[in-house]
C-alpha cells in the first residue's frame, strides 16, 4: 500500500503532502537517532498504511486529518516514552473505526499485539448508549478495563486526547464545553494517577480555557504581568544555596516552574482569595546528577543546606523519597519562608526521579532494572483496577464517583502485623485497610488495634499506624458501613455485599409482581420491568422489586397503567409550570420561560419551552450557560461554571442543550455577593447607600458576621443581567475600607 494523497486540486495536494512528510520527518527525528532500522520500516509502514486509510478526510480545522495521528504518535513518543509499537498503534488508533481498515488488516501487517492495542483503542472510542448509563460513563469503564489489561491503550488514549484539547478552538461552542468537561472529569484524573503531571496539568488548563474562558485569561496576563518580578525574586531566593551547593559539589540544575493556572483558581477559590494573595505561585527545583545510591543521601543534603538559609515550614514537608507514591513519583517536597517574608515551595528530586514525574508510568518501568519493589505497588493498583469492575450489577456512575475519589486524593503508608506497607487514600479507616488488604477480611471485620490499641472499624488511620484486623464470622456488611470508608475497592465490595442481599430480597417482590403482570395478560420481559422501574422513579429493576418485597411500593399502582397484551400506556406526567414575579420574598429558583428569553439553539423559532434556572448556581442574563435535561424536572439552566457542570457534561452529553441569553430587562434574577472589609463606623451605610440608593438595586437580604475588627457579610440582590452585577461589584470594591468583593453561589452561604 504506497503513500498516496488523492486531491482534486494539485496546488492543493502538493501543499498537504509537503505538510504531511514535514509531520512524519519530525516524528522520527523526535524518536531520536538509535532507533533501530527494523522499527523505523515499520513505523513507516504504519505511516504509510494510515496516511492511505484517512486519504479523503480532514478535521474540523480544515487540515489533513493524518495529521492528528501524527501529532499523537509524536506525544507518545517524546512527552510519554513510550516505544515503537505504542508509536506505531498511535498513528493506526483511528483507522478501524473511522476507515475501512480492520484488525484482521492490522494483525496480518504487524502482529497480534498491535490489533489488540488499537482494538482497546476502538473499544474506547465506540461505547453504545444504553438507557441505564450515558456515552461517557460507559466510556470511563472501558478506559479503565484497557487500563488493566493494556496500561499502553490509555497512555495512547491520553496523547490523543491531548492533542483534540490543543486543537479544539476549531470547534463549535457547544463541542469545546462537553470535551473539556469530559476531560476534566476523566482524562486530567486518570493522567495524575499515572505520574503524568505535565500532561495533567496542560489538559486542566485547556479544560478551564474552555469552560472559563474570562477566568483562564485573567490569569494568563496577571502571570505574563508579573514574569519579570517572580524571575528576580527566584533569581535573589537560589544565588545562596548555589553557593553553598557549588562548595559541597553537588552536582545540580535547577529551575522553576509557575503553578498551573487551574492550579492557582482552585486555590483562590478554595482560600477565598485574590490572584495577588496566592503567595506560592511557582516553585523551585534541584534536580541532583547522582548515582542511584547516592540519590537519598544527596537529595537530604540539599534540603539541609536549604534550610540553614531559610527556616522551613514543618507541616510542608513530603518525604516520596522513602516512600514513593505508588504510581512511582519520589522527590522531597518542602516550602521555605524566603526574602521578603514569601513562602517558596521548593521540590528537590534526582534526574532518574526527574524523568518518572515528568514521563509517569513508562519512564517508571523503564528504571526497574530488576528491582521490583517499586513496581509491585504501580501493579497492585493496576490490578485492583479489574476488581473493582468485576462486579457486574455495579453502577457506572457511582463507580465513577468512587474511582475518582482515589484518583486524586492524597496517599497515606500504614503496615501489617508483618511489617507491609499497605497504601491507601488519606483518610482511610480501619476498614478500608481491611478492605484493601481482602474483601473477605473486610466483609468479617469487627475492629482493629492500631498500633496495639483497640479501635473501631470507623477509625481514621495516620501515616505509619500499624493495624491488625480483628474478625468474627457472624458479622456481615451494614449500609452504614459506606459512610466509614473512602476508597472505592471497600466502597465497591460494601455495595456488592450490599446487593447481594438486597437480591435474594428483591425475589419475593419479583415472583409478586410476576404475578400481577400475569393477571393483566402482560408478560414480565426485562423492557416491561424496565418501563415500569422507570415510570415510578425507580433506579433499577432490581430497586423496583426490592420496593415491592419490603412494602415501599404497593402493587394496587399498576392499576394506573393501561395493559394491553405486550403493550403498556403509560398516563401522561402531570406538569406544574410555577410562577414567579419580582417580589422580595421569593426566591427565583424555577423562573417560567414565559417572564424571560433565552435562546435555545436545535429548536424550532418561537416554540415555547418550559425550563428553571438551577439552584446550585443562580444562572443570571448575561451568564454563559446551557441546557441540562432532567429526568423529572424537565429543562434546567446551568452557569458554565456551575460547580456540577464537569460531572453533568461529562457523565450526560446527550442530555445537554446549547443555550444562551437574550435581552430582556422586565425580569430580575436573584444572586448572591459576599463582601470583607474593616469594621468601620458606618460601613454598612455605604454598602446599602451604593445597593438600594445610587444603583436602586432590590435587596432581599443582608448578614453581616464582625470578628477582630473584620467584617464579613452575604448579600442577596435581584438583578436584571450579568452587566448590573459586575457594576454593582466594582462600585462596592470601590469602597474605602473594602477588601473584597465576589459573587458566590446561594450553596457557598452559610
Amino acid at each position: 500500500m504506497a503513500f498516496n494523497l488523492f486531491n482534486t486540486n494539485p496546488t492543493s495536494e502538493d501543499q498537504d503532502k509537503k505538510m504531511i512528510l514535514n509531520a512524519y520527518r519530525d516524528l522520527m527525528k523526535s524518536m531520536g537517532s538509535s532507533l533501530k532500522r527494523q522499527d523505523k520500516k515499520l513505523i513507516r509502514r504504519a505511516f504509510e498504511i494510515a496516511t492511505d486509510a484517512h486519504r479523503h478526510m480532514r478535521r474540523k480545522s480544515g487540515e489533513p486529518y493524518i495529521l492528528h495521528p501524527i501529532a499523537v504518535a509524536k506525544i507518545v513518543a517524546t512527552e510519554i516514552s513510550l516505544g515503537t509499537t505504542s508509536v506505531i498503534c498511535a498513528l493506526l488508533h483511528d483507522t478501524v473505526e473511522d476507515t475501512e481498515l480492520t484488525f484482521d488488516d492490522i494483525e496480518r501487517e504487524f502482529g497480534s499485539t498491535y490489533s489488540s492495542i488499537v482494538e482497546g483503542l476502538t473499544k474506547i472510542s465506540n461505547v453504545v448508549e444504553t438507557n441505564e448509563t450515558t456515552q461517557q460513563t460507559e466510556n470511563f469503564r472501558k478506559i479503565l478495563l484497557t487500563l488493566a489489561d493494556d496500561p499502553r491503550v490509555i497512555l495512547i488514549k491520553i496523547a490523543d486526547r491531548l492533542h483534540n484539547m490543543r486543537t479544539l478552538a476549531s470547534m463549535r461552542k457547544d463541542k469545546q464545553l462537553k470535551i473539556a468537561s469530559e476531560t476534566s472529569f476523566i482524562y486530567a484524573p486518570l493522567a495524575h494517577r499515572l505520574g503524568l503531571y505535565e500532561i495533567k496539568s496542560e489538559l486542566e488548563d485547556l479544560s478551564l480555557k474552555y469552560t472559563q474562558e474570562d477566568i483562564f485569561n485573567d490569569i494568563v496576563s496577571k502571570l505574563d504581568n508579573t514574569k519579570n518580578e517572580r524571575i528576580a525574586y527566584i533569581e535573589e531566593f537560589i544565588t545562596p544555596i548555589k553557593t553553598e551547593l557549588d562548595k559541597a559539589r553537588v552536582r545540580y540544575d535547577v529551575s522553576y516552574r509557575s503553578k498551573s493556572i487551574n492550579s492557582i483558581w482552585n486555590k483562590m477559590k478554595n482560600k477565598k482569595v485574590s490572584f495577588e494573595e496566592v503567595y506560592d505561585l511557582f516553585a523551585v527545583r534541584f534536580i541532583l546528577n547522582s548515582k542511584e545510591k547516592k540519590e537519598k543521601e544527596d537529595c537530604w543534603k540539599v534540603y539541609s543546606i536549604l534550610t540553614n538559609h531559610y527556616r522551613p515550614n514543618p507541616e510542608r514537608l513530603r518525604d516520596w523519597i522513602s516512600n514513593p507514591k505508588s504510581n512511582g513519583y519520589e522527590a522531597l517536597h518542602t516550602t521555605v519562608m524566603g526574602p521578603e517574608g514569601r513562602w517558596v515551595e521548593v521540590q528537590i528530586r534526582s534526574a532518574r526521579m526527574n524523568e518518572i514525574a515528568e514521563k509517569g508510568l513508562a519512564a517508571h518501568w523503564k528504571y526497574k532494572d530488576g528491582d521490583t519493589s517499586k513496581e509491585n505497588k504501580l501493579d497492585a493498583w493496576l490490578k485492583s483496577i479489574r476488581e473493582l469492575l468485576t462486579n457486574p450489577d455495579s453502577n457506572t456512575l457511582e463507580l465513577i464517583s468512587d474511582f475518582k475519589t482515589d484518583l486524586f486524593n492524597d496517599e497515606i503508608y500504614c503496615y501489617t502485623p508483618k511489617g507491609e506497607v499497605r497504601v491507601l487514600t488519606k483518610g482511610g479507616t480501619a476498614l478500608d485497610f481491611a478492605f484493601d488488604i481482602h474483601s473477605e477480611l473486610g466483609k468479617t471485620c469487627i475492629g482493629a488495634k492500631v498500633n496495639y490499641k483497640l479501635v473501631p472499624i470507623s477509625h481514621v488511620l495516620k501515616n505509619g499506624d500499624q493495624v491488625e484486623i480483628i474478625t468474627s464470622k457472624k458479622q456481615k456488611p451494614h449500609i452504614d458501613w459506606l459512610l466509614y470508608v473512602v476508597t472505592g475497592k471497600a466502597k465497591s465490595r460494601i455495595k456488592y455485599y450490599l446487593k447481594e442481599e438486597k437480591r435474594e430480597k428483591a425475589l419475593e417482590g419479583q415472583y409478586e409482581l410476576e404475578k400481577k403482570l400475569k393477571s393483566f395478560g402482560t408478560p414480565a420481559s426485562k423492557e416491561n420491568l424496565q418501563i415500569l422501574a422507570n415510570h415510578f422513579n425507580f433506579d433499577s429493576i432490581l430497586d423496583f422489586n426490592y420496593a415491592i418485597s419490603t412494602g415501599e411500593f404497593s402493587t394496587k399502582k399498576l392499576r394506573t397503567i393501561g395493559f394491553e397484551g405486550n403493550k403498556i400506556t403509560l398516563p401522561a406526567k402531570h406538569q406544574e409550570s410555577k410562577k414567579n414575579t419580582r417580589s422580595s420574598t421569593e426566591d427565583n429558583d424555577e423562573l417560567s420561560s414565559k417572564q424571560f428569553e433565552l435562546i435555545l439553539f436545535g429548536s424550532e423559532k418561537g416554540s415555547k419551552i418550559d425550563y428553571k434556572l438551577a439552584v446550585c448556581c443562580n444562572p443570571i442574563p448575561g451568564d454563559d450557560v446551557f441546557g441540562f435535561v432532567t429526568t423529572g424536572e424537565g429543562l434546567k439552566i446551568h452557569r458554565n461554571n456551575c460547580p456540577n457542570a464537569p460531572s453533568l457534561l461529562a457523565q450526560y452529553g446527550h442530555r445537554v442543550v446549547k443555550a444562551k441569553w437574550a435581552k430582556n430587562k422586565e425580569i430580575s434574577f436573584l444572586t448572591s455577593i459576599q463582601i470583607t472589609g474593616l469594621d468601620d463606623v458606618g460601613v454598612i451605610n455605604k454598602i446599602t447607600n451604593i445597593i438600594s440608593g445610587d444603583l436602586k438595586v432590590n435587596m432581599r437580604s443582608m448578614s453581616i458576621d464582625s470578628k477582630g475588627g473584620i467584617f464579613e457579610g452575604n448579600i442577596t440582590v435581584f438583578v436584571k443581567d450579568k452587566d448590573e452585577l459586575d457594576k454593582l461589584l466594582k462600585e462596592l470594591e470601590s469602597l474605602e475600607g473594602i477588601n473584597r468583593v465576589r459573587r458566590i453561589d446561594l450553596t457557598e452561604e452559610v
